[in-house]
């Protein structure tokens, strides 16, 4: 089951989903990229390897990212 550290008086918005949506986003920018670069390149930003397949399902899910399989990258849609 999916669930979503949101922004609340316990759990800070850097702490939150989020502020971790835009990271990604912000590496995808309109290239395409393996899912283990860009792990490689933001892991410092997420407490560990779940928190990180969280957000990519969460922007799978509101339909910002997709990936190719044939080329095994995930690509940026906005």
């Amino acid at each position: 089951m999916f669930l979503m550290k949101l922004p609340n008086k316990i759990v800070s918005y850097k702490e939150s989903m989020l502020y971790k949506l835009p990271i990604i986003l912000g590496v995808l920018n309109k290239n395409r990229i393996s899912i283990s670069e860009l792990y490689m390149k933001i892991s410092m930003e997420f407490d560990n390897i779940n928190e990180f397949i969280d957000a990519l399902d969460c922007l799978f899910a509101l339909g910002k990212i997709q990936y190719d399989e044939e080329r095994e990258e995930l690509i940026n849609v906005i």
